[in-house]
């Protein structure tokens, strides 16, 4: 049960964060978001279900069984690539993705999306078994058109991929993993050895009964066009690249 009401502070204004914080202490009251709410749930609650499934022979990896996840929070589609059995008792070789249209389809030369993608399938391909999750999460989160829109301000005004996320109103990673999260357990994965380069992955995967026991980093060569790009992964978030590459 609950109950939904407005605090206000004696001259009639309503309270913010630090008058609330004053009054939680006040009267002994817990404080609790609406992140926190969608946090429990989505850790306690499945929000994912199976839409279709079948295999597919593929350029990059050879054959994968494919399953499309319906997200029921916002009717989203994301995919599940599978390699081989999945065996909870031992460490999967997982890939968590994130959409990238310009590069994973067109090519683009901006990123290294899609040579982190072949080469994540690749080697699944070579292991034997792996789970390549693609996420609707184009642009770090932003969506197609912002993401766009940060390219132009990265080409006209010199900005870096953070400063232009930063001039368009957005933190520099707005990626959820949660629905990522849920899926590779309903495939049964609970050890993985993560392939990314990106720290902040590792901690966003971590809470839903998953275990990460190896980050392995997956790192394609720099382009002209994408070197400024990777160099600020890695100075400003942390990355781990040696300047042969990274997505994430």
């Amino acid at each position: 049960s609950g109950v939904i009401c407005e605090i206000m502070n004696d001259d009639g204004t309503m309270s913010i964060m630090p008058q609330l914080e004053k009054f939680s202490e006040e009267h002994g009251i817990g404080i609790c978001t609406v992140a926190d709410l969608v946090e429990y749930r989505m850790q306690t609650e499945s929000f994912v279900k199976i839409s279709a499934e079948t295999t597919i022979p593929t350029r990059y990896g050879g054959e994968f069984r494919i399953i499309a996840y319906e997200n029921l929070v916002d009717d989203l589609l994301h995919i599940a690539l599978v390699k081989g059995e999945v065996d909870p008792e031992k460490p999967t070789l997982v890939r968590v993705h994130s959409e990238c249209m310009t590069g994973d389809i067109f090519g683009s030369r901006r990123c290294d999306c899609a040579g982190q993608l072949h080469k994540a399938m690749d080697m699944m391909d070579k292991e034997g078994a792996g789970v390549l999750l693609y996420l609707r999460q184009e642009g770090r989160g932003i969506g197609l058109v912002n993401k766009l829109k940060a390219y132009e301000l990265q080409q006209k005004h010199g900005f870096d991929t953070v400063e232009a996320n930063l001039k368009l109103g957005f933190k520099d990673d707005l990626r959820d993993y949660g629905i990522g999260a849920q899926i590779l357990v309903s495939l049964g994965v609970k050890k993985m050895r993560l392939l990314t380069n990106n720290p902040k992955k590792m901690i966003g995967l971590e809470g839903y009964g998953l275990s990460i026991v190896e980050q392995v980093c997956i790192e394609v060569e720099p382009n002209e066009y994408n070197r400024g790009y990777l160099e600020c992964k890695k100075l400003k978030m942390g990355h781990l690249l040696n300047m042969h590459s990274g997505k994430s």
